[in-house]
């Protein structure tokens, strides 16, 4: 089956996870989700993933989940910009979240960045999730 959102169901597996305390949770693979657990790990809110080949052209995402003191690092983590309503944004806009202590991940034409990577390459692009 098809999914319409798939970004926004790793996202919400993540978040599930969070809330059930696991340490690792797994999504299927795409360049894209990767790009945005790549920005995680740069970020520090996550420990890191993996990418494991299933056979059949299949593939996988084991992400493993960062706590600190027993509490999960990401509080928050929401999609912005979905298939039925996509959200863009020019490098002066790129939203503060959280007064500077959360990110935005954004896709720009240099790739999937966070909000301060985005300023610091005067880049502007969609919106795909908040994170703090």
């Amino acid at each position: 089956m098809s999914m319409s959102d798939p970004l926004g169901d790793m996202l919400t597996r993540i978040r599930n996870g969070l809330k059930a305390k696991k340490d690792l949770v797994t999504a299927p693979a795409s360049r894209k989700r990767q790009r945005v657990l790549e920005v995680l790990e740069r970020e520090g809110y996550i420990r890191g993933f993996e990418h494991t080949d299933l056979g059949g052209g299949k593939a996988e995402l084991k992400i493993l989940l960062k706590y600190y003191e027993g509490d999960p690092v990401i509080r928050s983590i929401s999609r912005v910009s979905s298939p039925g309503r996509r959200v863009y944004s020019s490098v002066s806009d790129l939203p503060r979240i959280r007064n500077g202590l959360g990110i935005s991940i954004v896709s720009t034409p240099k790739g999937v960045l966070s909000d301060a990577e985005a300023r610091e390459a005067n880049v502007g692009g969609e919106i795909i999730c908040n994170v703090y």
